[in-house]
């Protein structure tokens, strides 16, 4: 059985990786994460997806109370790794947006529309953008902190 550490991919190691495929794009890694700059997120995934990483297996929003996360979960099965990055949602919490990944791999359509229904981040490119649990007319997005 494979332990964490060899099963997932170091910040370090995810972050050099990241910044062969797009120089200057890492803002910085943790143990097990990297954080990408929101410009730089189809240019990467792309590159992560021809380098193995042939799976989304999560999207998730965060809400930081001063700004919002995306986080993504990548796994490679060739290579038995998972990778996990993280990129910031615009600047404060005025109208979070962030490149939607489904031109990459077509299972985040529902997962992003999720995160919009519920946290209210936009995914910029993404076709279908409306909310997939609550109705259209709902005011505001329960999962946030500000949510009342």
């Amino acid at each position: 059985m494979a332990t964490t550490a060899s099963f997932h991919a170091t910040g370090e190691d995810l972050a050099a990786q990241i910044e062969t495929i797009a120089s200057g794009a890492v803002i910085g890694s943790g143990t097990y994460d990297v954080s990408i700059s929101s410009d730089q997120v189809l240019p990467v995934m792309a590159g992560l997806k021809d380098a193995g990483y042939e799976m989304l297996i999560a999207v998730t929003g965060v809400d930081y109370v001063g700004y919002f996360e995306m986080v993504y979960h990548l796994l490679s099965l060739s290579q038995n790794r998972r990778a996990v990055v993280k990129v910031r949602c615009g600047e404060g919490r005025v109208d979070p947006v962030v490149p939607s990944v489904v031109p990459i791999w077509r299972g985040a359509e529902l997962q992003e529309r999720e995160v919009y229904d519920l946290m209210g981040i936009r995914f910029e490119g993404h076709d279908g953008m409306k909310r997939i649990f609550l109705w259209e007319g709902f005011e505001g997005h329960p999962q946030r902190k500000d949510f009342l």
